[in-house]
């Protein structure tokens, strides 16, 4: 191969003036360094699963040159005179000037008086793509290209109209053929040179790729990129990757195979799973779990392990019968079937997922003891940093010792979700259906994983309808996922699985068996290639829990009343309601001297941390029970808390939810006291048919209200009846059997169809292989920049302010707890957040206006911390009192906080 010729190899990248020194990367060189990571990182960090996804139908030998060829010509596009007269982002105009003297020297003109006439309608990634597709590329193979900083071209993208639209962008001149002629001849120079690295003779022999190639693909180079332009290690001086070199330097002086080698030694810190496969489940449980698994557990799981090529697989089961084990086992399965090296779980909220983190972080690192090798893991929520046991896990760069769980640091911010264990709320899943910048980031984090859905009927249309479109992607990239749930009506069950089919095969599902119908419990659905199977031979709970339910229709004052009645001889009483506020009042009904606790999303997040623990210690398994107590809880109560009431009140709630809260009460076997050893459920708020109050049906659509009060029977046996009561109310052929219930049903049919027309706004599109990506993210959801607001995009929650609160008095000022600011940590601080009700914050900014003036002027040193700059404090008077956009607010550690229109009775 003849060597590059002078002007060729003059081309900079990257230049910098770092403390008076100045700094270049010759083009050439980041292109090599770019091509020689991602070949590495296909052969070496992606598994087999991945590796088959993007080689597809493609030889082996192709697919390296394929993957060598995109490294190597992500960045042609700076080969521009747009791109070579950019100045320096430090405005070094000695360093430009250095730099553009190099390119006179060897053979380019005039340059010092060019002026693009705009050079912004010519990034470097759509230049790239243009030069590309304009010498013969194929537009599947180029879109890539002009995609690698994060966003394809639009649908409409023609390279023939960018180059003759903005010609002077790439050859300097309109018109001066001499002129055009040398950067001509530099793009083919460094084709050429590009062709040979990557095993081609001319750019007509790159093959044509599938769509779900292409989106991956992009998701590689995205990250080879990040890592060939790191200089350093998480930026620490002491840990070198691809340095710039100094401007008297060359591309000639650089050992390009040693820069490898030794950013690579220095980049990949911590190993990956190599599952093996599990010939005895019962022993496996008792070694991983240290039990013996139950009958529906054993079953389970041998049927899994056996599956050929697995797809959707939908766990039914009761609540407390040990799914989270079933499905951590069956990912052991999954991933040594699939060459498959990572797991994310999704779980309904952060609460539950920093239950589930210490479940799976043990997982995790008995694997890693198991293997010898260090394995990384994410906690993924908005509050991830305030977590203990994910604070202290060791750092992967400073692990000296194998066989341990770590953070790799690496993966943080866009890079997380290529963590291989990555735990967190399910909006992180969600999101691998948002059209976002970066996109292909999350595509080729979750490309490698197995999935996890935990409590997948808990999520209502809008989300469904993300679920659904990335189940579709998952399907398309032969992702195994798991979804679990303990009352899953029927009809979500098919639309799990024919999503999840006609992502992997292309077309729809025609199988349309008795599988669909079936009211079997517990029950395992599954997709083995093309065929959806089920298993049901699981033995029948020979003594069933029959739980008595009672209609109660009281004033509040009535129902305490009957609430402590109920417990007067012991016994611990569950009261879920479906408000805040109503908790709140129910909770100060609760006479004096009795045990008490009250529990709700309105709590700081450290309060409710030492709520839930206080809480697991006085009812949760294997618990000191007191003689008696009042438990008064929302809808948090209801979700993966492993607590045990003697007796039940709850609000009318969906079928599904009353199950759930069913599930919460006698759930251990223990002595109850003598009235509450038959388990009683009293459900509340039922006026009449077609009558739940104001608040209720605010909350659920009476349409379902109407059906769970028609089908719920006095007698409930858990838990032979919950799938034939899940079934009766979410299917629309019992509707005849309730009067009434025409104009409900309509009511949420309107619902549903703006929640899904809402939802398709922002969302990618099905797989489409022929497709190339170009208009993939045309429309994109902008200002997704932190958890909150991407919460906000896929669960279709009004935005709202989240506020740190403190106490600020004439003394000083404090937390909550009444520790003093100055006696704390910043990060303590930044742990008091609290959500505003959207009540008091209709107009976002106007709200966001005042309380940064309100920060300023009490806490102008938060900007200065990394903790706390950028947040925003809601200051309280010594009565723990502020009045704000005409509220009053209040903050009490036992009731949350409280809020009421100025002029309001108490």
């Amino acid at each position: 191969m003849a060597e590059l010729t002078k002007r060729a190899s003059s081309l900079w990248a990257k230049k910098e003036n770092r403390d008076g020194q100045e700094l270049w990367l010759p083009l050439v060189a980041h292109l090599v360094d770019t091509q020689n990571v991602i070949n590495w990182l296909y052969n070496h960090w992606l598994n087999g699963n991945q590796q088959l996804i993007i080689k597809e139908k493609l030889s082996q030998d192709e697919i390296e040159h394929l993957i060598k060829f995109v490294g190597f010509f992500h960045d042609i596009g700076k080969a521009t005179p747009a791109f070579q007269t950019k100045p320096s982002y430090n405005r070094d105009q000695e360093l430009d000037s250095e730099l553009l003297e190099k390119l006179l020297r060897h053979g380019f003109t005039d340059l010092s008086d060019f002026m693009p006439s705009d050079r912004r309608k010519s990034p470097h990634a759509i230049a790239g793509e243009t030069i590309l597709e304009e010498n013969g590329l194929d537009v599947s193979v180029g879109a890539i290209v002009g995609a690698h900083h994060g966003k394809p071209a639009g649908q409409n993208f023609d390279s023939y109209d960018q180059i003759c639209d903005y010609t002077s962008n790439y050859l300097q001149s309109d018109r001066d053929n001499q002129i055009q002629e040398n950067w001509e001849k530099v793009h083919r120079e460094l084709i050429n040179y590009g062709l040979h690295l990557s095993g081609y003779a001319k750019l007509e022999e790159v093959p044509t790729i599938s769509q779900e190639q292409a989106v991956l693909l992009t998701g590689l180079l995205i990250m080879a990129d990040w890592i060939a332009s790191s200089e350093y290690l998480n930026d620490d001086l002491a840990q070198q990757m691809f340095p710039l070199i100094r401007l008297e330097q060359g591309f000639e002086d650089l050992d390009m195979k040693a820069r490898l080698e030794h950013a690579i030694n220095t980049w990949d810190i911590s190993g990956h799973w190599l599952s093996q496969p599990i010939a005895d489940v019962d022993g496996h449980y008792q070694q991983r779990w240290g039990f013996k698994p139950r009958v529906v557990q054993h079953l389970m799981s041998e049927v899994i392990g056996k599956i050929n090529d697995p797809g959707m697989i939908i766990i039914e089961a009761p609540m407390g019968i040990g799914k989270t084990e079933i499905a951590l086992t069956a990912a052991e399965q999954l991933s040594f079937t699939k060459n498959i090296t990572g797991l994310f779980m999704g779980l309904p909220t952060q609460a539950t997922s920093n239950a589930m983190f210490s479940r799976v972080d043990k997982w995790v690192d008995s694997l890693a003891k198991e293997e010898n090798t260090v394995l990384p893991i994410k906690l993924m929520h908005g509050k991830a940093q305030f977590n203990e046991e994910n604070r202290k896990l060791p750092r992967a760069e400073n692990i000296d010792d194998q066989g341990s769980v770590a953070v790799n640091s690496w993966f943080s911010g866009k890079k997380s979700m290529l963590a291989d264990f990555s735990i967190g709320t399910i909006d992180h899943l969600l999101l691998m259906s948002l059209k976002q910048k970066h996109l292909f980031l999350r595509h080729l984090g979750l490309s490698g994983k197995v999935v996890i859905i935990d409590e997948v009927h808990a999520y209502d249309t809008y989300m469904d309808s993300y679920l659904n479109r990335a189940l579709q992607w998952l399907g398309a990239y032969h992702i195994p996922v798991i979804a679990l749930s303990a009352t899953l009506p029927k009809k979500k069950r098919t639309e799990l699985i024919e999503a999840y089919y006609r992502g992997k095969y292309g077309h729809k599902l025609h199988d349309h068996g008795d599988w669909q119908e079936s009211q079997a419990y517990p029950l395992l659905t599954y997709l083995d290639g093309e065929k959806v199977k089920q298993f049901d031979d699981f033995p029948q709970t020979s003594d069933p829990k029959k739980v008595k339910i009672v209609r109660l229709n009281c004033e509040d004052k009535q129902l305490m009343k009957k609430v402590v009645d109920t417990i007067k001889d012991g016994g611990v009483a569950g009261v879920v309601v479906n408000t805040v506020k109503r908790a709140q009042e129910l909770y100060e009904m609760v006479p004096e001297g009795i045990p008490k606790l009250l529990l709700h999303s309105a709590f700081l997040a450290t309060d409710r941390a030492n709520l839930e623990e206080k809480l697991q210690k006085c009812i949760g398994k294997g618990a000191n029970r007191p003689e008696k107590m009042v438990v008064i809880g929302t809808q948090v109560l209801e979700q993966s808390l492993d607590i045990d009431f003697d007796v039940l009140f709850t609000d009318i709630a969906p079928m599904d939810l009353v199950l759930q809260r069913m599930g919460r009460m006698h759930r251990h076997n223990i002595k109850r006291p003598q009235q509450l050893v038959t388990p009683t459920t009293y459900v509340l708020g039922i006026n009449s048919l077609g009558d739940y109050g104001d608040a209720n049906e605010a909350i659920y659509e009476k349409y379902w209200l109407m059906k769970t009060d028609h089908f719920l029977p006095d007698t409930v046996q858990l838990p032979n009846d919950i799938s034939k009561l899940v079934q009766a109310v979410y299917d629309p052929e019992t509707d005849d059997d309730i009067p009434g219930i025409e104009e409900p049903r309509r009511d949420e049919e309107v619902v549903v169809e703006k929640e899904e027309n809402k939802a398709k706004a922002y969302q990618i599109a099905t797989p489409y292989p022929d497709e190339d990506i170009h208009g993939w993210l045309d429309r994109d959801r902008e200002g997704i920049d932190n958890d909150a607001t991407a919460e906000a995009a896929v669960r279709d929650i009004k935005e709202s302010i989240e506020v740190v609160l403190v106490q600020h008095t004439p003394s000083g000022d404090y937390l909550m707890d009444g520790r003093s600011l100055d006696d704390v940590s910043d990060d303590v601080v930044a742990q008091q957040l609290i959500r505003l009700p959207n009540a008091v914050t209709p107009d976002i900014a106007k709200a966001i206006e005042k309380l940064e003036r309100l920060t300023e002027k009490y806490y102008h040193s938060w900007q200065d911390s990394i903790w706390l700059k950028g947040m925003i404090a809601l200051p309280l008077d010594q009565n723990f009192k502020a009045d704000f956009n005409g509220w009053q607010i209040h903050y009490s550690k036992d009731l949350g906080l409280m809020y009421k229109k100025d002029g309001e009775d108490e």
